[in-house]
C-alpha cells in the first residue's frame, strides 16, 4: 500500500468521529498552538509571529468556522511552504487537537464581532451596570465587582451568570424602579471588550471548553426547556456566536412566565455543547450545490479514480464538519498536493460557503 493511501485512509478513519463527540478545551489548544509553533508565524491579540495574520484581529471574514477551515484550506500550500523554510515541523492534528484549536480560537475571541471599548464603556452606563457594580468594589449588596467577574475570562461563564443572575437583576432594577434593561449582541461585545481591557481586568487570562454534547441533551429536558423550545429552535441559533447566546439568555428572563432553572457552570457547558457547538460546527450547506462542488474542485479525479491511491468517499457512518475537515487537511494534505501536483490538478480553493455545502454532501454519502 503507498504512503498516500496509508495516511489517507488513517485520515478518513479519523473523520468517522462525529464533531459533536469531540469536546474542545482552550487551554490545550493554547499549548498546541505554541507547541506546533504555529506561533512563530501568527499571533493571537498581538502575541506571536508577525510574519502572517494575527488570528484574533483578522476583519475579512464573516464569524464562523467554515471561514476559519476554508481559509486554512486555501493557503495551506503556502503555509507548508512557509513552514518548511523555517524549518519547522509540520504539525498532524486528529480530531481532538483540531477541536482544541477551534476552542482556543473561540477563547481569543476569534468568531465574534469586533467590538468598542469606547462604546463599551457608555453602554456601562448607560445600562445602569455601573450603579451596582464597581471596578474593584460594590455599593449594592450582592453586586461582584468587575474585578471578581469570572464572566470576563469564559464566554460559557458568561452565558452562566447572564442566565442564573437575571431574577436577582429584576429584583435590583424594581428596587432602583429602573425598566428592564434589554441589550443587543453589539452592546455586550462592546461592554466586554471595554471591561476585559480594563487595568484591573486585562491580565485575566482567557479560557474556554466545550464538551461532548450528549449529555447536554439529557439536561436540556430534565431542566424543562424542551417544554417550550422545541422544533425550531435548532436553525434559530445557526451560525450564532456565545455572545448571541449570552444575550438572548439575558433578555429571555423578562418574557418568562416561571422563574428559570439555576445551572451550574458544567450544566451549562453541557446544554450550550449541546444547542450551540453542534449547530456552530455543522453549517447548513447544501447537499446538491456541495456534489457540484465535488466536480468543480476535481476532488473525484483522484477519489474516484482507484489508480491514485485516494480513498473512495463511500457511503459509511462518517461525519464530517469544519474540525474533521481542518484534522484530515493537516494529516494526508501534504501527500495530496504531492499527487495532484503529478497529475497537474490545481489545489483546490473554497469559499467558506462551498466549504459547507461540501461537507453537507460528503456527509451525505
Amino acid at each position: 500500500m503507498s504512503n498516500f493511501r496509508v495516511v489517507a485512509a488513517v485520515a478518513l478513519a479519523a473523520c468517522c468521529a462525529w464533531a459533536g463527540s469531540v469536546g474542545g478545551d482552550a487551554k490545550r489548544g493554547e499549548q498546541l498552538f505554541q507547541s506546533e509553533q504555529c506561533i512563530q508565524c501568527h499571533s493571537v491579540n498581538g502575541r506571536g509571529g508577525g510574519i502572517a495574520p494575527d488570528l484574533a484581529k483578522r476583519i475579512d471574514r464573516d464569524y464562523t468556522p467554515a471561514v476559519m477551515t476554508s481559509l486554512m484550506w486555501n493557503h495551506a500550500p503556502a503555509m507548508w511552504e512557509a513552514m518548511k523554510k523555517q524549518n519547522i515541523t509540520r504539525p498532524v492534528l486528529d480530531d481532538d487537537a483540531a477541536a482544541d484549536l477551534f476552542a482556543y480560537f473561540v477563547s481569543a475571541r476569534y468568531f465574534e464581532k469586533r467590538g468598542d471599548a469606547g462604546r463599551g464603556k457608555a453602554v456601562f452606563t448607560s445600562k445602569h451596570c455601573a450603579e451596582c457594580h464597581g471596578i474593584t468594589s460594590s455599593s449594592f449588596p450582592g453586586a461582584p465587582p468587575v474585578a471578581k467577574w469570572e464572566s470576563l475570562a469564559d464566554p460559557l461563564v458568561l452565558a452562566q451568570q447572564m442566565w442564573n443572575h437575571g431574577g436577582a437583576m429584576r429584583q435590583a432594577f424594581a428596587q432602583k424602579k429602573l425598566a428592564w434593561s434589554r441589550l443587543t449582541s453589539q452592546e455586550l461585545t462592546d461592554l466586554l471588550v471595554y471591561l476585559q481591557n480594563l487595568p484591573e481586568t486585562k491580565e485575566i487570562a482567557t479560557n474556554f471548553l466545550f464538551p461532548p454534547s450528549e449529555p447536554g441533551e439529557k439536561l436540556f429536558v430534565s431542566k424543562g426547556c424542551s417544554n417550550c423550545h422545541n422544533g425550531k429552535w435548532d436553525t434559530q441559533l445557526r451560525n450564532q456566536t456565545l455572545t448571541d447566546i449570552a444575550v438572548d439568555m439575558w433578555n429571555h428572563h423578562f418574557s418568562m412566565k416561571q422563574p428559570p432553572p439555576q445551572l451550574s457552570q458544567e450544566e451549562m457547558r453541557q446544554i450550550i455543547g449541546y444547542i450551540w457547538a453542534r449547530q456552530y460546527f455543522h453549517g447548513d450547506g447544501n447537499v446538491e450545490r456541495g456534489k457540484k462542488v465535488f466536480v468543480e474542485k476535481n476532488c473525484g479525479k483522484c477519489h474516484n479514480d482507484p489508480s491514485s491511491g485516494a480513498p473512495k468517499l463511500a457511503k459509511g457512518k462518517a461525519a464530517y464538519s469544519d474540525i474533521t475537515m481542518v484534522a484530515v487537511l493537516w494529516q494526508h494534505g501534504p501527500h495530496m498536493l504531492d499527487m495532484m501536483t503529478q497529475r497537474k490538478i490545481a489545489w483546490p480553493r473554497f469559499t467558506a460557503q462551498q466549504m459547507t455545502d461540501l461537507i453537507a454532501y460528503l456527509n451525505s454519502l
